[in-house]
């Protein structure tokens, strides 16, 4: 390792990622649209002809939370698939978001199904609900599978519980995340051999079918292809590693063809190093420099994780990238004038969005708020691009004061950037902090157009 930075390139110009003509309008509006028609085929299926009995009853909504719940786990999948286009229209927070509380309603609407089929069909035959789950476990097809199924989704949805999350590591929640995969490929058996749609229609199968493969053909390109064509193409390997500030050090990766590498800054990839103990291991780390086609640079603080291991990374170490991934960008401003507020290791992204958003004098001003003067990284970088740039840096250094005063609250938002309501403002830094800013601006009455944050909590 060493404490100097890689000498100043010459900038090449990069292209910037492609952008998707579709919104958020139009993403809702085919979800519900398949979501109407899976009822339509229910309703074809004479699933109101069970309604005159009890047992009827229950095990119609048992087979709606089956159809239903498998849907919303194909939609978990797309969400999954890290299609650029969904990461345009929603950002990491949105999918973040939705992933989360579509993923619980998953969980609750299969487990719904096992429930009320089982009571449903006991109801029916007159049978014990005990004697009917024995029977349908070992006498119908593919239902143990089920069962199986249903208990992989259910330690996904146990791992996303807030208190869960923090118990474990990022590479322990990324794995049993991955069992949805195992979960959604038993339930399409028990799906396949007896679900109602697929005995009796042709048309539902072929329905069915083209959902499946639609979604096992995003994540095939997304996820799989387009990451190992970049890889390949690029041929990224680590080319220096620089301490920055106690337990924080950049990486820089030159590899060909860079300055075709389209990505913006503020974005992020996720970055596997190819070692013999990290190559599955997948991180999302922003770009802490603008794109100059001739190196790329990521800045890790070591959070006890394997972020520590990375500063140890050897020279010449191979790099396996996807993405970029990122709207944390220009291309969602909306104002001249901008605002940065940066906390501890979130000034990696807005770093490079100091350096290459298009700005007069005055335009951009940055807020870095630390706990130590130790702590801040890039200070060299920031006063020489806040020199060359006109803009202006505020460094926030301390612990927060008593009485809940902040120095990133409303009142000192106001004090130091009085134009704040006339700014777009970027913000990046721990979950709180981020939260806590965002508060303040509302207070201050910017809409939610002019605020852009972007969270890495997992």
């Amino acid at each position: 390792m060493t404490s100097k930075a890689m000498p100043a390139p010459t900038l090449r110009p990069v292209p910037l990622p492609r952008t998707w003509s579709v919104g958020a309008a139009e993403i809702v509006a085919v979800l519900g649209a398949n979501g109407v028609l899976i009822l339509a085929m229910w309703l074809r299926h004479g699933g109101l002809d069970q309604l005159s009995t009890l047992g009827g009853q229950l095990t119609a909504i048992g087979q709606l939370t089956a159809l239903y719940g498998t849907y919303l786990a194909l939609v978990q999948l797309v969400l999954m698939s890290r299609s650029p286009w969904l990461d345009q229209v929603f950002g990491m927070d949105g999918l973040a978001w939705a992933h989360r509380w579509l993923g619980f309603a998953t969980v609750w609407l299969l487990l719904g199904h096992g429930v009320f089929t089982t009571v449903g069909y006991a109801a029916s035959d007159g049978s014990g609900v005990v004697d009917e789950f024995v029977t349908l476990i070992t006498t119908y097809p593919y239902v143990l599978m089920a069962l199986v199924s249903a208990g992989l989704f259910a330690a996904v949805a146990i791992s996303s519980v807030r208190a869960a999350r923090h118990r474990l590591s990022y590479e322990t929640w990324y794995g049993i995340h991955l069992y949805a995969y195992l979960a959604i490929a038993l339930g399409f058996l028990h799906q396949l051999f007896v679900g109602t749609d697929f005995i009796h229609d042709p048309l539902a199968v072929g329905y069915w079918l083209l959902l499946y493969a639609t979604v096992i053909g995003l994540i095939a390109v997304f996820r799989i292809g387009q990451p190992a064509w970049l890889s390949t193409r690029h041929r990224l390997r680590v080319s220096r590693v620089v301490s920055e500030a106690p337990g924080v050090v950049s990486i820089y990766m030159t590899g060909r063809d860079l300055d075709q590498l389209a990505v913006r800054s503020g974005q992020y990839f996720v970055w596997r190093f190819l070692t013999r103990d990290g190559w599955w291991r997948g991180h999302p780390f922003s770009i802490s420099s603008a794109p100059n086609g001739t190196w790329l640079r990521i800045t890790i603080k070591d959070l006890g994780d394997w972020s520590k291991a990375l500063a140890r990374i050897g020279v010449g170490t191979r790099v396996f990238v996807e993405g970029p991934y990122g709207v944390l960008t220009g291309a969602r401003r909306t104002r001249p004038k901008v605002l940065l507020v940066a906390g501890g290791i979130g000034i990696t992204p807005l770093r490079a969005l100091l350096e290459a958003l298009p700005a007069k004098p005055g335009d951009l001003t940055l807020l870095y708020r630390v706990h130590d003067a130790t702590e801040i990284v890039f200070r060299n970088e920031l006063d020489t691009l806040a020199r060359a740039r006109g803009a202006r840096v505020h460094y926030l250094v301390g612990s927060r004061r008593p009485e809940g005063s902040d120095p990133l609250d409303a009142t000192e938002l106001e004090r130091l950037v009085p134009d704040v309501r006339e700014r777009d403002v970027y913000v990046c830094g721990p979950v709180p902090m981020m939260q806590r800013v965002e508060a303040a601006l509302r207070r201050l009455g910017l809409p939610h157009r002019q605020i852009h944050a972007e969270r890495f909590a997992y």
